[in-house]
């Protein structure tokens, strides 16, 4: 007998895109949402009302397999883009704090350690990581530097064998607790944006000059900790600079790497809010009957599952250019701007659907939908990603 989750899934998946998944994708996807959906839901709602992070999930994580998830070797997986968005977008149905945890942890540390490290680096740091034993940061945005962070103006200078930097970083995921954090500094001899590999020592201590604190009064993604870092006169050993970054062409190259994450991330919110919707449509009752028996709840209803399969098309799309090696920037950003789009709209109208009961906790929407918002916003928000469509379409820069 097929289970309501099962029909709730099915219907939410409208395309039978998943029907096209390997069966290495089919068993990624299950084991990330068997974890999401008996792991993760039983007691997410209690920390993120705390707003702490829930350490307890990381051994039976790290013992999925799936961190690192596209980098070959050095323990990780090396999956598919698609089996990488089906970690994003199965994580995000239950929760986007520890979504974004992985994000930060497997994709952007460890992303940046494969791509901009030498081979010596990446034996140094990505087998831990890959294990969970060290938790990784990615320390690029500054408190004047969001969208604008080409312009970062946190320093770094040689002095003999070290790198002396100074500076601030701000909404650095993890940022506040890492065991390693990359972070990008201007090279104050040519001007450049080079990548400085923090980490903590034996005792659990950062060098001295390194002080991140937790950035309090969040409303989205309240169970992952976000780190404004102050940098006074930090000492690195040279061996701590990543080889392959020269300027922020290398660290864009890791941003577009990773930005499918984002819209991956944004299906999973959707389909959650979605199956939560069409869930209680069925079994609501005013006036005497369900509330999905209405014409206008079943004509919203199908107006959020035809975004919903748009959003599914387009990551489903950006996967198979993105494997071939073909998927540019700009369709990149197209993609992250249309489902973070496209996200926030079903989670308001789900949201709405359920009246008051879509503000309690206990029935997820309105955790997913707070989420959604700082989906919207970060690795680009949708007027930036506008500004790179645009650029591509006219070829003609509208940032300067």
């Amino acid at each position: 007998m097929t289970s309501v989750a099962d029909q709730q899934t099915t219907m939410s998946d409208y395309f039978r895109l998943d029907d096209d998944l390997t069966p290495d994708e089919v068993l990624i996807r299950n084991k990330v949402r068997d974890f999401a959906e008996q792991q993760v839901m039983p007691i997410i709602n209690e920390y993120w009302e705390k707003s702490e992070f829930p350490t307890e999930l990381l051994e039976p994580l790290a013992a999925l397999g799936i961190i690192g998830t596209t980098i070959q070797g050095y323990g990780c997986p090396g999956m598919s883009r698609k089996a990488a968005g089906m970690v994003a977008r199965e994580m995000a149905r239950a929760d986007g704090s520890l979504n974004t945890f992985l994000g930060v942890h497997s994709n952007l540390c460890m992303g940046a350690l494969n791509i901009l490290g030498s081979e010596e680096q990446r034996q140094r740091w990505l087998p831990a990581l890959a294990r969970i034993e060290k938790t990784g940061a990615f320390a690029l945005t500054e408190p004047d530097h969001g969208s604008d962070s080409v312009a970062l103006e946190t320093q770094a200078r040689r002095d003999g064998e070290q790198w002396v930097i100074s500076g601030h970083k701000r909404w650095i995921g993890n940022g506040h607790a890492a065991d390693v954090t990359v972070l990008f500094a201007r090279n104050t001899e040519d001007g450049n944006v080079n990548a400085f590999v923090v980490e903590k020592d034996a005792k659990g201590l950062y060098p001295d000059g390194y002080s991140p604190t937790v950035i309090t009064g969040k409303v989205g993604k309240r169970a992952i900790l976000q780190a404004d870092i102050t940098i006074d006169e930090m000492r690195l050993p040279a061996a701590n600079r990543l080889d392959g970054c020269h300027d922020f062409r290398d660290v864009s190259r890791v941003l577009q790497a990773t930005r499918g994450g984002a819209a991956w991330e944004a299906v999973g919110h959707g389909m959650a809010t979605f199956e939560i919707a069409s869930d209680y449509a069925r079994t609501r009752h005013q006036f005497g009957k369900p509330i999905g028996s209405y014409q206008l709840v079943q004509s919203r209803l199908a107006n959020m599952l035809s975004e919903l399969t748009v959003m599914q098309l387009l990551c489903t799309r950006m996967a198979e250019l993105a494997d071939r090696g073909q998927l540019t920037n700009a369709q990149a950003s197209m993609v992250k701007m249309a489902t973070a789009q496209k996200g926030k709209w079903i989670c308001s109208e789900a949201r709405d659907l359920l009246g008051g009961n879509g503000l309690l906790l206990e029935n997820h929407v309105i955790r997913h939908m707070t989420d959604m918002e700082v989906v919207s916003t970060y690795e680009g928000t949708d007027s930036m990603q506008a500004l790179i469509v645009g650029r591509d379409i006219t070829g003609i820069s509208a940032f300067k």
